[in-house]
């Protein structure tokens, strides 16, 4: 079912979230939701902590529409090597009508379960890389604005200001 995404300033965007224990239906209908909103957004990357589940969960599509999807669900995802630098630019579901160049390593190792348990390695570069180090941030309560130098996010957040007074 297609769930509310949370957006800046929501106070739930900035909390930690808590390591799947079990896998069980819960978590699988987090992550059938999760893929619904995000396909929905359209996005390429959503964590449950956007719809206000704090749990370690994201998935990643970067297939683009033109390419059947290929859906990456990762579940209690740790960063296990990175390297590189990239530096490029980066929207997010929960930041409305903002996106700003975001400084990232170029490739990384990712270790996380799948839906059935089972530990997989995704080694990640370009895209991929960028969208699973944000959806990785997000289940640490960090957001890619939180990685602007102070100038840039002040600009950003008097931007957002302005958004929200005017509707």
């Amino acid at each position: 079912m297609i769930q509310h995404i949370l957006t800046w300033p929501d106070p739930e965007l900035k909390k930690k979230s808590a390591p799947v224990v079990v896998i069980n239906d819960k978590i699988r209908q987090l992550v059938m939701d999760m893929t619904e909103t995000m396909y929905d957004a359209p996005g390429i990357g959503l964590a449950a902590p956007q719809l206000g589940a704090l749990q370690r969960v994201v998935i990643i599509d970067v297939s683009g529409k033109e390419e059947p999807p290929e859906l990456i669900v990762a579940i209690n995802p740790i960063i296990i090597h990175a390297e590189g630098e990239s530096y490029e630019e980066e929207g997010c579901l929960s930041v409305i009508k903002y996106a700003a160049n975001v400084r990232r390593h170029a490739s990384v190792v990712v270790k996380a379960l799948n839906l059935d348990g089972e530990e997989q390695t995704h080694r990640a570069e370009g895209l991929l890389a960028v969208a699973f180090q944000h959806e990785i941030d997000h289940l640490d309560g960090i957001l890619f604005v939180d990685h602007l130098s102070p100038l840039k996010r002040e600009i950003f957040k008097r931007k957002q200001r302005r958004m929200t007074e005017a509707s």
